[in-house]
C-alpha cells in the first residue's frame, strides 16, 4: 500500500475506536462484547500506526513473544549489571480469583514471603537506562502513536536510539557494522517507570522465592 492509502487507514480505524469508546462508555456497564471490541479497535489502530512507520522507514515499536507478564500496579522492578551482565527482575501478575475490585494488595520488596518473580538477562547488552516515562505519561514517549503498548514488551524497529550508539562507536578501530545488525532495542514499559535496552537477546526465568533473596543471588551471578 502506499503511504496515503496508509495514513487512510490509519485514519479510519482512529474513528472507529473513537466511535467504539463512545458506544462503550455510554453502556455505563462492562460487558464482554463490548471490551473485545474496544481491544480490536485498539488493536487495528496500533496495527496501523506500525503499518505507516514502517513504510516511512520511521521508528516503531512491535509486541514479543514474552513467557510471563508483570504486574500492572506495583512490579517493582530492579535493575542489576556489571560491564558482561544485565538482570532485570520485577513481580510476576498474580491473579486472586476471588478479586472484587473492593481491596487492594500491598506487596513489599522486604517481605520474606514467598512471591512469583521474573528475572530477564539480557544477552551482549551494550546500553541500558531506566526511569520516566512511567505509564501516566507514556503518551509523551516519542514512539506513541508508532505502535507503543504499556505493559507490553516491545522490539523497536529502525530505532533511532541504537542507530546513535553505532555512530558513537563506529569510530574505534576495530569496528564491524555486522556485530550491530545482531542488536535490537527492547522496551518493558511498567507501572512506575519504563526500562529500554540494547541487546542481542534475552532470556527469562521464573521463581517462587522471597525478592530479597533473589536480588542476593542475582548479585552472585554478578561476581563470579
Amino acid at each position: 500500500m502506499s503511504i496515503p492509502e496508509l495514513e487512510s487507514e490509519l485514519l479510519r480505524a482512529q474513528e472507529r475506536l473513537s466511535g467504539t469508546m463512545k458506544r462503550h462508555a455510554q453502556t455505563h456497564m462492562v460487558q464482554v462484547l463490548s471490551l473485545e471490541e474496544l481491544d480490536a479497535a485498539r488493536d487495528a489502530v496500533l496495527q496501523a500506526e506500525r503499518n505507516l512507520a514502517a513504510a516511512k522507514s520511521e521508528p516503531y515499536a512491535v509486541p514479543i513473544e514474552f513467557p510471563v507478564f508483570w504486574d500492572t500496579g506495583a512490579p517493582l522492578p530492579y535493575l542489576l549489571k556489571n560491564d558482561d551482565q544485565t538482570f532485570l527482575t520485577f513481580f510476576v501478575r498474580k491473579i486472586d480469583p476471588d478479586w472484587d475490585g473492593a481491596y487492594v494488595t500491598v506487596r513489599r520488596p522486604n517481605s520474606n514471603l514467598g512471591e512469583k518473580l521474573a528475572v530477564v538477562e539480557f544477552e551482549r547488552c551494550v546500553c541500558t537506562k531506566m526511569g520516566t516515562p512511567n505509564d501516566e505519561v507514556l503518551h509523551g514517549h516519542p514512539l506513541d502513536g508508532k505502535g507503543l503498548e504499556g505493559y507490553q514488551p516491545m522490539l523497536v524497529k529502525n530505532s533511532l536510539w541504537l542507530k546513535e550508539l553505532e555512530t558513537i562507536n563506529s569510530v574505534h578501530s576495530c569496528y564491524r557494522a555486522e556485530v550491530w545488525r545482531d542488536l535490537n532495542h527492547y522496551i518493558l514499559p511498567f507501572h512506575d517507570c519504563m526500562f529500554e535496552c540494547v541487546a542481542r537477546g534475552f532470556k527469562v526465568e521464573q521463581f517462587e522465592m522471597p525478592l530479597p533473596g533473589l536480588l542476593a543471588e542475582i548479585c552472585k551471578r554478578l561476581v563470579r
